[in-house]
């Protein structure tokens, strides 16, 4: 039974005229005599829920356009009701579920809760004025802050919308965005050189600042309807490993005095913050020399034990793999790569991990399996043997990570850790890497784990939902078995 049914029994069963749902108030239940509401709220969680298994696409499409939606549902009792959604804040949302009959559905059936007479409490509607003197788009991207969105998207034709703990959500409740208000207003904070680059390619990544509130990743680009831009939170603190919840044997990776650590996981997993984390801990824990090669630079480090600098592709080099040359002959112990994007740079940062430098990287793959075989097949089949050694030899560690929704509101990661012993060395020396899972699940002693393993600790530790961990599982067959040895339900309809 849909979660909606739930409700359309409670409307038949009081006879009601209309039941109105709104993230984070207690539900309203409107009867011929007045209205009534429930004793306990509904979080912003549940009506996502709800709305999302009952809607269909088009209304969702028109919801996320517009911020309102209607659309007609018959429960599984035969029932037939009207449902209207509206977006009131950034996370939260109204429903309102009115039967429907042969004769016009009267307004106070299908009203929304801001029409009426008896509301439990006004909806909190964060608003943030604009600061005399800034660049208009700052206002957004400090209610963005204010919100604790990770991502802000300005797309022509679209209300602005933001990224709430891992859910797309009006930023505000007001029209779409015409290129020409979007336009001047992504432009006022573009550097000239990205600009140019912009015009150019259509597309350009840089850094923007507001002083004391955030540091922020920009993409701009063009689709079909225009232009648009999208904007990612980083935060002027780095977080703490205890606060990311990274596993103590990660952290022994920091000691090292060379070799290749790679960071990785699906786009938007929290890479760069735990990144970010690690060379912090370095920063307290070493007296060493540290460069950052970015595109943008990110996190901005300040000299602790070490002295660190920090180069911006395209701003103080021309690409990775020419910061990464250079950086041979600049003295450094720790080198971190923001992204190995090409067979030179991947190349490059294994000979740097070779030549007595502790180097950290970054890749796309999701699990520590397939970051392995992804660094050895960019390479010619004629030299992929020797970097199969080269790999055996340098490769300290893998961490792959996802971003999963933490119940009741907020993400939690989740890792999978491969620790370079002399097992998983000669598994990549002969090309054995369907056999690191079995490494992984056998080196729990030397803080290997994989990702299925960590992501059912959290379910057990009712953290995270059953169906929400499964959807990020990567073996997700043997996932569902691990959730079938433990009797754990997983309602997958």
């Amino acid at each position: 039974m849909k979660r909606i049914d739930f409700y359309v029994q409670h409307l038949v069963r009081h006879n009601a005229e209309a039941i109105v749902l709104t993230s984070g108030q207690p539900v309203l239940f409107r009867l011929p005599t007045g209205e009534r509401s429930s004793s306990t709220p509904i979080d912003h969680t549940q009506v996502t829920q709800l709305v999302q298994e009952s809607a269909p696409p088009n209304a969702l499409d028109e919801l996320r356009r517009s911020g309102r939606s209607s659309f007609d549902h018959e429960s599984t009792s035969g029932v037939k009701v009207r449902v209207d959604v509206r977006t009131i804040a950034a996370r939260e949302w109204e429903v309102a579920i009115a039967a429907l009959t042969s004769a016009p559905v009267r307004p106070a059936a299908v009203g929304v809760l801001a029409e009426s007479p008896v509301q439990a409490s006004p909806p909190r509607r964060p608003t943030i004025a604009a600061v005399a003197g800034e660049p208009a788009i700052n206002r957004m991207l400090r209610l963005m802050v204010e919100l604790d969105a990770s991502d802000l998207h300005l797309s022509t034709g679209v209300v602005p919308m933001v990224r709430l703990h891992g859910e797309m959500q009006p930023l505000e409740e007001r029209g779409p965005l015409e290129e020409e208000e979007l336009a001047p207003l992504l432009f006022e904070i573009t550097p000239p050189r990205n600009k140019r680059e912009f015009d150019e390619a259509s597309d350009t990544d840089f850094a923007h600042t507001i002083p004391e509130c955030a540091r922020f990743r920009a993409n701009l680009f063009r689709d079909r309807k225009g232009i648009g831009g999208v904007f990612r939170q980083i935060p002027f603190e780095i977080l703490s490993p205890e606060q990311l919840g990274i596993p103590a044997q990660v952290l022994e990776l920091c000691y090292l005095t060379k070799g290749l650590v790679l960071v990785t996981g699906p786009t938007g997993s929290g890479k760069s913050t735990t990144l970010a984390t690690l060379i912090d801990f370095v920063n307290q824990k070493r007296a060493d020399h540290i460069i950052t090669i970015e595109d943008p630079i990110e996190f901005v480090h300040k000299n602790k034990r070490c002295l660190v600098n920090q180069r911006e592709v395209g701003t103080h080099t021309h690409s990775f793999k020419a910061a990464l040359r250079a950086a041979l002959r600049e003295d450094p112990d720790i080198v971190l790569v923001g992204e190995m994007r090409d067979l030179e740079t991947i190349a490059i940062a294994i000979e740097t991990a070779e030549t007595g430098h502790l180097v950290f990287g970054t890749l796309h793959t999701t699990t520590a399996p397939s970051t392995v075989d992804r660094i050895i097949d960019q390479f010619p089949a004629d030299r992929q043997e020797q970097i199969r050694t080269m790999l055996s030899e340098s490769l300290r560690g893998v961490i792959s990570q996802v971003l999963c929704k933490r119940k009741g509101g907020g993400r939690v990661a989740a890792y999978e850790v491969l620790v370079a012993n002399s097992a998983v060395a000669n598994l990549i020396r002969e090309g054995k890497t369907y056999q690191l899972v079995s490494t992984m699940q056998t080196g729990k002693n030397q803080g290997m784990q994989t990702m299925n393993e960590h992501l059912f600790h959290h379910v057990k530790s009712d953290l995270v939902t059953p169906e929400e961990a499964y959807m990020k599982a990567s073996d997700k067959t043997g996932f569902r078995e691990m959730l079938k040895r433990a009797n754990i339900p997983l309602n997958l309809e």
